[in-house]
């Protein structure tokens, strides 16, 4: 196996470098891991130092180390006072393949500017289907780049926090068992899936039959003994009628048993999704729909089939849960790599789609104790010359646009700063 092992700034632990080539489920999960290309692993790349620091910080947010003298940082060319979020699809991917401007926007970001330094970033993506280990060494492929799992914070990581709740629970979407596997992994104790469902009764869905893949990988138990206290839907539908159909078999049941049904409706398990966007861009010209457009056809069979409205919850963006979730990891880095325990003063948000991305940093903003600036790029959901239903701080061409604008407009201040304190500015100027 190709690794190494790296030391951490701030702290002792020992993080782990693995070829991008090498990498597996099994071996991301003995500990923290950088995710390197092949070329950069006998000698570290400029964004080794990012990846590794924020791997530490999300092994401690997801376990807090005891109270203690915390170890002084090291030196550091990474500024403190900033950081980038980006979304990953119509940002930096496009059709599995990087947004040019992508690879260089990140060589920006890891030291190569005009300014000298490093500025932290982490991703945010509502995609699913996948565990953060996965996507990480997917992103790291597409871009040749080192990037750690802890950088990323995907729709349903905060569903993570659920896992202690529920007992058992369905999981809709995603490829095969990919998704029971994420669940399984974030601490969930019992993970049906449809295909368990389809498998017990195959009247269940009249137009679906498991293929002998499917049959082999469900699992054979009786679900009319079988209590499911919640539904997750963790990755887009690849079957929206059969998986709906099992869905409202549920929501109308008494108290989730399978083959029943509520004289009121009312007493189903409640529905998570782990993001709301009703479209998304991908490798075709026009953008296609997601999981937000499920979750609004689901409330509209349930009214039209019970009268009643049916409440569901969606994690990821634009809820505030994923941009706090966000916060403490950056909280959690700048503690630890530079003793300051706040988040970093400002933190642009890159996205291409202003009904989630967008929105859910101005409104997390107006919360928030330090700063969020939106930046809406014109590669993926949004179109140029469109008006967007939630205004963006600033519009760019692509994300290396964006990265220049958020390092400017740093400098900027900066100097102002600097003027200010040493009494050749007295006003202030808006940035």
């Amino acid at each position: 196996m190709l690794s190494q092992l790296a030391q951490p700034a701030g702290g002792s632990d020992r993080v782990r470098r693995l070829s991008s080539n090498e990498a597996t489920r099994e071996t991301l999960s003995m500990g923290p891991t950088v995710v390197v290309p092949p070329k950069h692993l006998m000698a570290p790349s400029e964004a080794s130092e990012i990846a590794t620091a924020f791997e530490t910080a999300r092994h401690h947010v997801n376990a807090p180390t005891p109270p203690g003298t915390p170890p002084s940082p090291r030196e550091t060319t990474v500024t403190d006072k900033y950081a980038f979020a980006f979304d990953i699809d119509g940002v930096l991917i496009r059709g599995g393949r990087p947004i040019p401007e992508a690879v260089e926007a990140m060589k920006m970001l890891n030291g190569e500017n005009e300014y000298g330094i490093k500025v932290p970033y982490i991703f945010l993506t509502n995609g699913g289907g996948k565990t953060e280990e996965e996507r990480c060494v997917q992103l790291s492929k597409q871009m040749e780049m080192e990037i750690s799992p802890g950088q990323f914070i995907c729709g349903h990581t905060p569903m993570r926090e659920m896992a202690e709740k529920y007992g058992t629970v369905l999981v809709v979407g995603g490829e095969g068992e990919k998704c029971r596997l994420v669940a399984e992994g974030y601490g969930f104790k019992d993970v049906v899936t449809p295909g368990d469902i389809i498998k017990d009764n195959q009247d269940t869905t009249p137009f679906r039959k498991l293929t002998p893949e499917e049959y082999k990988n469900s699992r054979a138990r009786n679900f009319a003994e079988v209590k499911i206290e919640a539904i997750f839907v963790f990755a887009d539908s690849r079957d929206w009628a059969s998986d709906q159909q099992i869905i409202l078999d549920l929501l109308m049941s008494k108290g989730g048993y399978l083959g029943t049904r509520s004289a009121t409706f009312d007493e189903g398990p409640p529905v998570y999704f782990s993001h709301n966007d009703v479209v998304w861009s991908a490798g075709h010209d026009l953008t296609r729909i997601g999981m937000g457009a499920l979750r609004v056809s689901l409330e509209a069979m349930f009214k039209a089939v019970t009268g009643k409205d049916l409440k569901t919850t969606a994690f990821g963006k634009p809820q505030i849960g994923t941009f706090q979730f966000a916060t403490r990891l950056l909280q959690q880095w700048r503690k630890e790599s530079h003793g300051i325990d706040s988040p970093p003063d400002t933190v642009y948000f890159v996205g291409d789609t202003p009904e989630s991305d967008i929105r859910g940093t101005n409104e997390y903003n107006e919360q928030s104790d330090n700063s969020w600036y939106s930046i809406l790029v014109e590669t993926g959901v949004y179109q140029k010359g469109s008006k967007p239903r939630f205004q963006p701080k600033a519009t760019v061409e692509n994300v290396l646009d964006a990265v220049k604008h958020g390092i400017e407009r740093e400098y900027k201040k900066a100097l102002r700063a600097s003027m200010v304190q040493s009494g050749v500015l007295s006003e202030c100027f808006d940035l």
